[in-house]
């Protein structure tokens, strides 16, 4: 394994040990809460996205599963608060990185993520040579797309 593989290893793990997010918080005006089960692996999680004018406030999730998916869901947080700010993000700027994020994963390995604009994430890279990974590391992204088209 290269050092960057064992790298990313390590972030993956971190993530699922110590994710970032975790809990529900209470439910915002301009909330919306959404499950979703991976049922091949029997990953699940509940994301709850609070929306405040055109910006992403908050995402807090439970969940359990693989370490893949739970860190997925930290990894998904973190950036959102890291690149957000105390404003979060623009909700069109986190539709764009839940599009190319899919992009990547759907292309067993022909498109890395960039590790500027997704940070943590990054790590996920790999996942997309293992088609049966990729509906874990995509629960939590799915969730909060479903999120954003409700709240």
């Amino acid at each position: 394994m290269s050092g960057l593989e064992s790298l990313y290893q390590e972030l993956i793990l971190d993530h699922a040990k110590n994710r970032r997010g975790f809990g529900l918080a209470e439910p915002g005006a301009h909330s919306a809460t959404v499950h979703q089960r991976n049922p091949i692996c029997g990953d699940e999680i509940t994301l709850r996205v609070d929306v405040e004018g055109d910006r992403v406030a908050s995402v807090t999730w439970e969940g359990a599963g693989c370490s893949i998916s739970q860190s997925s869901a930290s990894m998904l947080v973190a950036l959102l608060q890291e690149d957000g700010g105390e404003d979060g993000m623009p909700t069109a700027d986190v539709q764009a990185l839940i599009e190319r994020f899919r992009e990547s994963l759907r292309s067993r390995g022909k498109i890395p993520l960039d590790e500027e604009t997704f940070a943590d994430a990054a790590a996920l890279s790999g996942v997309s040579k293992y088609t049966a990974r990729v509906k874990c590391a995509m629960l939590a992204w799915v969730a909060l797309e479903e999120g954003l088209r409700k709240a």
